[in-house]
């Protein structure tokens, strides 16, 4: 009778990737950026709009098959929304209770569409409490943790079967550097890192992983000192990445370079991003492309050519209280001045000096 529920949630699974398409890649129109091209791979027309949309599949598949998923397992998830949000899509989907730990400070819009697909929001007061909330909650209700920040890593297949990594690359054929010379994404729990790095590597691919971590994150500082015991008291002021412990899933040997990217200056290209687009996209995003064009002015100085893929992790929409809402930009982030006027400066010479 358990292999039967087994079978029918991961045939319901399978059906529901089945009927999705997959996601755009965007190629960004800077002129100034001479032989060098830039391309968005849009997380965000996932049907629960993010990034996390893949992770959440992954886990549940990964849960499922190993015996801790099932009928009727209260799951729990320790996140700061987006993989709630996904998570309580597939959730509902097979029938089980769920429940979101995560800070206060999450955004009010992600809450509405964890509550919509019927999940339910146990808060914390600072994201370094979420982990032990968690694992209690799974012992009280003998519930199922998933834990995407230990499991991530290892719930996707890396090698391949239509994974991000492979997406990308097979959207890249025929453009006019098919090959990107660096890929550029943010860290939530480091799992589409290891994904992407350990991808590149196994297809023998003359591409560079950069990874940009924001401020009061300590993957940028475990990455540069190799001291995984580090700990921030702070957490990530851009929501969705950031953490403020060395997650087990960020394998940082699968990673050429390393940036850190001040929160201003993610903030400042969001806003820049939708003057280019037409449309709001969420910080995380913002982290992301600027440290593409950080590598993009660096090229161009170099005489180099090549693409930059990097990810539009979710949309804007979910922000309008918080990235978008000037009054709390100034409260939690600060003033944008300088990096405003980088990206202007960089609208007219390709340079953010």
């Amino acid at each position: 009778m358990t292999n039967s529920w087994v079978n029918t949630a991961v045939e319901k699974i399978e059906s529901d990737y089945q009927r999705s398409a997959d996601t755009h890649l965007i190629k960004l129109d800077i002129p100034q950026l001479t032989g060098i091209d830039i391309y968005l791979k849009d997380e965000s027309t996932h049907p629960t709009g993010s990034l996390k949309h893949r992770l959440a599949r992954s886990l549940f598949l990964y849960g499922l098959c190993n015996g801790w998923i099932k009928e009727g397992t209260t799951i729990i998830e320790s996140s700061s929304g987006s993989t709630a949000v996904s998570e309580a899509y597939f959730a509902r989907m097979l029938g089980l209770p769920f429940i979101a730990v995560m800070p206060k400070s999450t955004a009010k819009r992600k809450i509405q569409q964890i509550e919509f697909y019927g999940g339910t929001c146990h808060f914390v007061n600072h994201s370094s409490e979420i982990y032990a909330a968690s694992e209690q909650l799974a012992t009280q209700l003998n519930g199922h943790y998933m834990d995407q920040f230990t499991y991530a890593e290892r719930a996707t297949d890396w090698r391949g079967n239509n994974n991000i990594a492979n997406s990308i690359f097979e959207q890249m054929t025929l453009e006019p550097h098919p090959i990107p010379k660096w890929i550029v994404m943010s860290p939530g729990t480091g799992g589409t890192s290891a994904t992407i790095g350990r991808y590149i590597r196994y297809q023998q691919l003359d591409t560079q992983l950069c990874v940009v971590d924001p401020e009061h994150s300590v993957f940028y500082d475990y990455f540069t000192t190799g001291d995984k015991s580090l700990t921030s008291c702070h957490g990530s002021k851009i929501e969705g990445i950031g953490r403020p412990r060395a997650e087990p899933s960020f394998i940082p040997g699968v990673i050429d370079h390393m940036e850190k990217i001040p929160d201003a200056a993610s903030v400042a290209t969001i806003y820049w991003l939708e003057k280019l687009i037409g449309r709001k996209a969420g910080p995380s995003t913002g982290t992301n492309l600027y440290g593409a064009l950080n590598i993009a002015c660096d090229m161009l100085a170099k005489g180099q050519q090549g693409s930059i893929v990097t990810l539009l992790c979710d949309s804007g929409e979910r922000y309008l209280d918080s990235y978008y809402n000037p009054d709390w930009v100034n409260d939690n982030i600060g003033e944008l001045t300088e990096y405003e006027a980088k990206l202007a400066q960089f609208n007219l010479t390709a340079s953010l000096n």
